[in-house]
Formats: C-alpha cells, sequence, structure tokens
C-alpha cells in the first residue's frame, strides 16, 4: 500500500511505523513503513507492506484520505551506525521495516550487507524481484528459505533457519544484526547469532 504524502512533510527512522485509518476512523491499525526515509523525500509517499488477509476496517481504497499517527517505535537502524557490516533477518512480513533498513544502509557506508529471509512457501516473499536484482548486482548477499512448502522447484534452503545456514553471511562478529518476524524466529536467532560470536548489544529484535 503507497500513501502519497502530497507536499506533507513526514519524517521518521527507517524501521519505524505508523498508525493509519481512513480519514475520521478511530480504529487505527500499525503497520512498518517499509520504505526508506530516502525514498519518502524523494518520491513523497510512504510504502507499507499489507498482508494476504483482507483490511480492516474498510475504507482504503485508491484515492481515499488517510488519517496517519507516527512515527512511532525504537526498532531503528542508527543514524551513525559504528560498524559497516550489516545483516538482516526477517520472517514473513517482518521484512517490511528490514527493507526500509535495508535501503538505507545501501546509501550510507558499508563493507557488506547480508539479507536472511525466511517465508512459508516461494510466493510469499515480498519484494522477491527487488531483493534478488540487489543479490545480482552484488549488492547484498541474499539467503532465502522455506518453511512448510513441497515446491519441487525450490533449490533454496528449507526448514528452520540454522547456525550452518546463517554463517556464511557473518564475516565479522561486530556485525549489526537486525531480526524481524514472528515470536519463534526473533526468540531464536539471536541465540544463532551469539553461539557465532556476535554480541548481545549488536543484535536487535522485533517481533511482528
Amino acid at each position: 500500500m503507497r500513501l502519497d504524502l502530497g507536499d506533507r512533510a513526514f519524517d521518521y527512522d527507517a524501521g519505524q511505523a505508523v498508525l493509519i485509518a481512513p480519514h475520521g476512523d478511530a480504529r487505527r491499525l500499525p503497520y512498518s513503513i517499509a520504505s526508506a526515509p530516502e525514498d519518502a523525500r524523494r518520491e513523497r509517499m510512504l510504502e507499507l507492506l499489507v498482508g494476504g488477509d483482507p483490511i480492516e476496517p474498510p475504507g482504503f481504497v485508491v484515492g481515499a484520505l488517510v488519517d496517519i499517527e507516527g512515527p512511532l517505535g525504537a526498532f531503528t537502524f542508527p543514524s551513525r551506525p559504528d560498524v559497516r557490516r550489516f545483516l538482516f533477518i526477517a520472517g514473513g512480513t517482518g521484512i517490511a521495516p528490514l527493507r526500509a533498513m535495508l535501503r538505507h544502509a545501501l546509501v550510507v557506508p558499508h563493507d557488506s550487507i547480508g539479507v536472511f529471509y525466511s517465508a512459508r512457501t516461494p510466493d510469499d516473499f515480498a519484494y522477491a524481484d527487488e531483493l534478488r536484482a540487489l543479490a545480482d548486482a552484488g549488492r547484498i548477499e541474499l539467503r532465502q528459505a522455506i518453511t512448510r512448502s513441497t515446491a519441487a522447484d525450490w533449490t533454496g534452503v528449507r526448514g528452520r533457519l540454522t547456525r550452518d545456514t546463517l554463517s556464511d553471511l557473518v564475516h565479522d562478529t561486530a556485525t549489526l544484526c537486525f531480526v524481524c518476524g514472528p515470536p519463534s524466529l526473533v526468540e531464536e536467532v539471536p541465540r544463532l547469532l551469539e553461539a557465532m560470536g556476535i554480541p548481545r548489544t549488536r543484535i536487535r529484535i522485533e517481533e511482528m
């Protein structure tokens, strides 16, 4: 979902969220912003990742006026990171805030950017073409895993994330790691990263 900002300023940090509702409706829904602050300033819009379930309450239609509250949340990319290696680990719609961070990380000084993205089936990956294009261009290292599908044509990782499947994306124990997804992922991944030598202070988490 794309929200046209028009001439309105909306400053936020990569990773933050908003509450939105059709104009005048008090029932506001939370969504992470999937576009980087640079994207919003350039394109004058906010991009939100909306899941496959019907949107409630109704009223989000093309051209409708929308109320926005925010930005909200402390799960953000640092304004002045003290490292140059970043790793983003997403499960399901947890890719939304990480996509904003990733797009921001691409324009700050960095040595490597890794992305591990887990979804139920190959069709459940959001921004798949964009991520693959970045990987093909050598701008990110990308690994994808499916957890439920038995698709015969899938050549990537299957099943739950393990230390082995994550290890080739960790090139330095000073890597700054961001984890966002379902509770099981957010609980398990920090333990794997710590076992690989990443200090807990360099692991930032958000549960979806």
